[in-house]
């Protein structure tokens, strides 16, 4: 960044984390939403307030392929933040693709649940275990 560019972005860097602060965010919040403004001014080499739409677009094309999902949407959300209360500038959304959805397993197996792997086993030897025992007192 040019100098004068880089003491534009310093002042506005220094408000947003004022403001961060102000409205009582939470240490994390605040280091990632202040990440998310250093991260696309460093990608642009620029001052994000000169930033377009279609920049913004491009940068979180990059993001997307670079970055996990929950990096992707702190920085949206950290630049709504910046441009809503620092710029005072309207946000327009930069659409951007749902992340791929993931069964994942319960932490913990119900009775039951457990009693339907034992049951799908091909092991003889695992079925006394299963709910058929009166052991497990399964209905």
């Amino acid at each position: 960044m040019k100098p004068s560019e880089q003491s534009r972005f310093d002042s506005f860097y220094q408000q947003h984390l004022s403001v961060l602060r102000l409205q009582g965010k939470a240490d994390a919040t605040i280091d990632a939403y202040s990440r998310a403004v250093r991260r696309v001014s460093a990608f642009f080499d620029c001052c994000p307030d000169t930033l377009n739409q279609h920049q913004l677009r491009n940068y979180f094309s990059s993001l997307v392929h670079s970055h996990s999902w929950s990096t992707v949407k702190l920085d949206r959300n950290g630049l709504q933040f910046f441009y809503r209360h620092i710029l005072n500038k309207p946000w327009q959304w930069v659409e951007i693709m749902e992340p791929p959805k993931v069964k994942t397993l319960p932490d913990i197996l119900s009775i039951g649940e457990v009693a339907k792997v034992i049951d799908h086993t091909r092991e003889a030897r695992y079925h006394p275990f299963s709910c058929a025992s009166t052991a497990w007192g399964c209905v």
